[in-house]
């Protein structure tokens, strides 16, 4: 979905959008819409994309550094990043 038309269907409907970096991309896409709900946690989130929180090194809300325990509010922006490996 283009941002435009997003942003349009976000007047309607709440989201929190997820973006994936890295190996989190590996068979998902790169961003996500996540409907938001009053409960939502950052923990939900990951839940609902098959990701295991171990699997996240970096979880940024809006920008922020934060964790998956996080109450989400609407149209918040989720970064995730997984562990850096190398040498």
């Amino acid at each position: 979905m283009d941002s435009r038309r997003r942003r349009r269907w976000s007047a309607w409907v709440s989201n929190v959008e997820v973006r994936l970096f890295a190996t989190l991309r590996d068979n998902r896409e790169k961003v996500s819409d996540i409907p938001w709900r009053e409960t939502i946690t950052g923990r939900d989130v990951l839940g609902s994309l098959g990701i295991d929180p171990e699997d996240v090194s970096i979880f940024l809300v809006n920008g922020v550094r934060s964790n998956p325990d996080v109450k989400l509010k609407p149209d918040d922006i989720i970064a995730l990043f997984p562990p850096v490996g190398g040498g």
